[in-house]
């Protein structure tokens, strides 16, 4: 049975004061919580934000982490600086990384296995555009972020993957619940197919396309979908335990 985990990537949002503050605000609305519960912070509210979810059933995520142990990459954060403020996951991958960042599947695959290496739960986004899915090439374009950007992983499970069609993040636009159960499914398939079926199995695989209070109950209900990757209704702590608390 695989636990449902729903994540908040807060983006470019929150300064540490108000990062904190919205915590606060929603540790006592999940405490009863039947998934994981992680928040993705900008790097700069870590540190804060680490400290005001102590006691809680919060987990803390980056979102972002580079594939060297240390080095002259200015700007950029190690998974051991990560660590030391008590970060579990780290989503890696995310199409705005991939669109404005010029982040590859080459670069990451070494961010997530350098996460895997230092303990860190990588929460890899794979996802196709407007165009590629009009055109009939969202299982062409998943197949090959698939392989590319998960080589040489030895335990799938120890990974979590965001499903975000890029056409569905920040638009309102939601990928149908039987779509998204669908494409999911594919994934899962790929993932058994190039690595280990019964980790396939295993792997916990969320939808990251908009979902929102509105539609996470039929979304959360569908058999290959374990969570979600939620972007702006993380920001009001009563809509993101709303998504949280999708099974009350």
């Amino acid at each position: 049975m695989r636990k449902p985990i729903i994540a908040g990537n807060w983006k470019m949002n929150n300064t540490a004061s108000q990062g904190v503050a919205l915590v606060k605000e929603l540790a006592p609305l999940v405490t009863e919580a039947n998934c994981d519960v992680v928040v993705c912070v900008p790097a700069i509210d870590i540190p804060a934000v680490s400290e005001a979810i102590k006691d809680t059933n919060i987990e803390l995520g980056a979102q972002n982490v580079h594939f060297a142990e240390k080095g002259a990459y200015t700007g950029e954060i190690s998974a051991e600086m990560l660590k030391e403020y008590g970060v579990k996951y780290v989503i890696i991958g995310h199409s705005e990384r991939r669109q404005y960042f010029g982040e590859t599947d080459e670069t990451v695959n070494k961010r997530t296995l350098t996460a895997l290496a230092a303990g860190l739960t990588p929460i890899v986004c794979v996802g196709e555009s407007l165009e590629e899915r009009e055109t009939g090439k969202t299982e062409e374009v998943l197949f090959t972020q698939i392989r590319d950007g998960l080589k040489g992983i030895e335990d799938l499970t120890k990974i979590v993957i965001a499903y975000e069609p890029v056409w569905a993040i920040g638009t309102g636009k939601t990928a149908t619940a039987e779509q998204a159960n669908e494409t999911i499914g594919y994934i899962r398939k790929t993932l058994g197919e190039l690595f280990c079926p019964k980790c396939a199995a295993n792997v916990r695989i969320q939808y990251g396309g908009s979902m929102n209070a509105k539609n996470c109950k039929e979304l959360m209900a569908m058999e290959e979908i374990d969570g979600g990757l939620i972007g702006g209704a993380s920001l009001k702590a009563p809509d993101f335990s709303k998504i949280v608390n999708f099974d009350k």
